[in-house]
């Protein structure tokens, strides 16, 4: 290690420099809710540059220019009231409770159930 570091100047040249041939590049930005900007490199002719990004705050980022995404809402629990409604209709489970109502009034709910 000793031979190869000789003659080099540490503290002002550095060998991690590149002097190949440069890609064109195109900068893209994305924006998230939260107004966060995010600037990206991309190879100037690529085809596939994604017009959604994740923002470092866990958000959905939208390239400049490009309309947001449709987003499908997440599955969520139905309720048992949400389950009911699918079958029967508001003025259905109305007649169901007056006749539930009728007859635990009635005495006879202990015995039907």
């Amino acid at each position: 290690m000793a031979d190869s570091m000789r003659g080099s100047r540490l503290g002002s040249t550095s060998f991690e420099v590149d002097k190949g041939l440069r890609v064109p590049v195109q900068l893209t930005t994305y924006i998230c809710p939260n107004e966060h900007r995010s600037t990206f490199p991309f190879y100037a002719g690529a085809e596939g540059i994604p017009d959604t990004w994740t923002c470092e705050c866990g958000q959905l980022a939208v390239k400049l220019g490009a309309t947001m995404p449709i987003q499908v809402p997440a599955w969520t629990r139905r309720s048992h009231y949400e389950i009911l409604r699918e079958r029967r209709s508001v003025e259905e489970l109305a007649v169901l409770l007056e006749e539930r109502i009728a007859l635990m009034h009635s005495g006879d709910a202990v015995r039907s159930a």
